[in-house]
């Protein structure tokens, strides 16, 4: 997959909260660079929900080389926020189709199932990374088959991915 065009679609609420249930924080400016050396990544979009107060997030994603692509937020009154990005990340999948070499699916979601699978029979899935291998969508499992393998795990790459603190 080096040396491809391939493009991300990173699922960022499944991502994160995925990780943070392994008791551990993603780097993301060294995700972006996993993504580029790993699998051949040239553009990474990451589907988002916006909020407001969020504007440093969103500036650092876009400084270490995301693309990002929100969708509004709602509040409710149980001062939760919501905002499911599942319908931009496939429609910028088949938006993007002709431009990409494959595609690296970032998610556990099974909602995705049927975007995986049209890509993987269509030979323009490269990878879908799953953030948890102890919890993620059996739908997902089902993309893999005898002669192609397409599940890889993030969780098992832990050591270089995961975010700590460095000193100023």
């Amino acid at each position: 997959m080096k040396g491809e065009n391939n493009y991300a679609f990173i699922d960022s609420q499944n991502l994160n909260l995925s990780i943070l249930d392994l008791g551990w924080k993603l780097d993301f400016a060294r995700f972006r660079i996993f993504l580029k050396e790993r699998y051949g990544v040239a553009k990474a979009y990451i589907f988002i929900g916006y909020v407001k107060d969020n504007e440093k997030l969103y500036d650092f994603l876009r400084l270490v080389g995301y693309e990002l692509i929100f969708k509004p937020t709602l509040e409710y009154k149980d001062r939760t926020t919501k905002g499911n990005c599942d319908a931009e990340l496939v429609l910028q999948a088949m938006i993007d189709y002709q431009n990409y070499d494959k595609a690296v699916l970032v998610t556990g979601d099974g909602d995705f199932h049927c975007l995986a699978k049209y890509l993987a029979n269509n030979h323009k899935l490269g990878k879908l990374l799953i953030p948890n291998e102890f919890s993620y969508s059996a739908l997902l499992k089902r993309i893999d088959t005898k002669d192609e393998k397409f599940l890889t795990f993030i969780n098992r790459s832990q050591e270089i991915l995961e975010y700590k603190k460095r000193a100023q």
